[in-house]
């Protein structure tokens, strides 16, 4: 059994700890707006830090009203100086499972340069470098990746985004959510491995995800985790807009992970069934049996009570894990030592 593997099974025992940590610090996160006062948010990461940077860059302008962007931290690095003005007062948030990625400490350390500057630091490790940096530095050792791979932490990381969103909105149907999805873990990826392996075991040229909201960024680092695991081709667009160009990749060796959230249901249906005359495997996921048409989809993955569609992405994010587990394993891949890559980046 390959470490990935452990990992991706043992990411909801460190989503309890996270959780509840999270909770231990919600008054210190919501005094350092507070403390601020800053105009804007601005989420920085690298490769899945930054796609976790884009969800929670969204959950700020949804839930709490206020600007907030991501930026990539070698684009930060090296734009310094030019991104000045986007920085104005604003509150930087870095999550980041080593806290040592180089392009992330250089951003801080060359911003700060041109104007004083707040961070916020979300690390899978005890006191890293960024650690150093920061105004509050969170900590979650318990969800470090050994692997070179990123599967627990980046679930554990979205949940802390998340959560400090939920905190600074005092949303607490999300917050209760965020648990419930939790609790719920080990009895969903019990129910919906196997099923996941069957559906996904074929020789796929590509995979496709779908997602809205939260859920794009974490679509985007599915992608992310099919290319490093897999080696392969994956891609990831808002639901509806894979009509508008991407449509014309997907065939009979495409695979589809869709998640199914929103309004819309009609539409959402037509475009699943337009994706299964193209002859693609299909995979939705959704939090209510209507949104998903058990004629067009191979797999069809109903969650077991109503969630916030932001907590949604908890569950979602397993699925284009296994499939990366399930194509390394039938390809004879170590998931654990992907070619090419270091498990984070010292430039």
């Amino acid at each position: 059994m390959n470490l990935t593997y452990q990992e991706v099974k043992k990411q909801y025992t460190a989503l309890h700890q996270t959780f509840n940590y999270m909770l231990e610090h919600r008054n210190a996160i919501q005094d350092l707006r507070e403390q601020v006062q800053p105009s804007s948010i601005t989420f920085v990461g690298c490769g899945s830090s930054y796609c976790l940077s884009e969800s929670a860059a969204f959950s700020t302008r949804l839930y709490t009203n206020m600007p907030a962007s991501a930026l990539a931290g070698g684009d930060l690095m090296l734009n310094a100086e030019r991104y000045a003005p986007l920085l104005a007062n604003t509150l930087l948030v870095a999550p980041s499972r080593s806290g040592s990625t180089s392009e992330i400490i250089e951003a801080i350390q060359r911003v700060r340069k041109q104007q004083p500057l707040s961070v916020l630091s979300l690390s899978c490790v005890s006191n890293s470098p960024l650690s150093t940096e920061a105004d509050l530095s969170l900590e979650l050792p318990w969800a470090f990746d050994h692997s070179v791979c990123q599967t627990r932490t980046v679930t554990n990381l979205y949940v802390a985004n998340l959560l400090i969103n939920a905190f600074w909105s005092n949303n607490e149907k999300l917050i209760e959510d965020i648990q419930s999805a939790i609790q719920m873990g080990e009895a969903y990826m019990e129910k919906v491995e196997a099923s996941i392996r069957e559906v996904a075991d074929f020789t796929w040229k590509r995979v496709i995800l779908l997602a809205d909201g939260e859920l794009q960024g974490l679509a985007n680092e599915g992608a992310i985790a099919i290319t490093e695991i897999a080696q392969a081709e994956a891609h990831a667009f808002h639901l509806l807009d894979v009509r508008h160009g991407p449509m014309v990749t997907i065939d009979q060796d495409t695979l589809v992970i869709a998640a199914l959230t929103g309004e819309g249901t009609e539409y959402q249906h037509n475009l699943i069934q337009d994706i299964h005359a193209r002859g693609a495997r299909i995979i939705a996921l959704a939090d209510h049996s209507n949104r998903i048409s058990d004629a067009w989809v191979n797999l069809g993955i109903v969650l077991e009570q109503p969630l916030h569609p932001a907590a949604q992405g908890i569950p979602f994010i397993f699925i284009p894990q296994m499939v990366a587990l399930a194509s390394a394993e039938r390809q004879n891949i170590n998931p654990d030592q992907p070619d090419g890559l270091e498990a984070w980046v010292k430039l």
